[in-house]
């Protein structure tokens, strides 16, 4: 009864540390949005203790983890991401990484939102040898976005 008791125990705690251990990698799970009186929406992203923004937002219908990218040209998508969102390898091209060159494809996300923010039809490339989503710039291009301190404000215009 008490290594039933302990197991449940060490359960509940791996449990808990996880949470912390989430939160501390993505503080933005869930995204607030702020409509202005300008006619714009703004969301404020938090650094996150490794010093990138990553946040949680919806692709295709699908919750996912993106890491901003100013250096990426479009949205990158991992391979294994790509078949859960639904997404086709289009045309075979040659990318340039972190990692060396590759071949990706390329390939639309029909609909992308972060917090009350919305995109359609967004240029993105799958890409093999990708742990998670770089939202690169064929998304960022279209927004302003202003960073001061540790807070990155996203601003849509309407």
């Amino acid at each position: 009864m008490m290594v039933i008791s302990m197991l449940i125990g060490l359960g509940l705690l791996t449990h808990f540390f996880q949470g912390i251990l989430d939160t501390q990698k993505n503080p933005n799970q869930q995204i607030h949005s702020i409509q202005t009186s300008e006619h714009t929406i703004d969301i404020v992203l938090k650094r996150n203790r490794s010093g990138h923004y990553v946040g949680t937002g919806i692709f295709n219908g699908h919750k996912a983890v993106f890491l901003l990218d100013t250096g990426a040209t479009a949205v990158a998508i991992p391979e294994y991401m790509a078949k859960r969102l639904g997404l086709k390898k289009g045309r075979a091209i040659s990318i340039s990484t972190a990692n060396g060159r590759s071949t990706g494809y390329q390939t639309q996300i029909k609909t992308l939102s972060i917090g009350q923010i919305h995109l359609t039809n967004i240029k993105a490339i799958i890409t093999p040898n990708l742990e998670e989503i770089l939202l690169g710039m064929s998304v960022l291009k279209q927004l302003e976005f202003t960073q001061r301190g540790d807070q990155l404000t996203i601003r849509q215009y309407l």
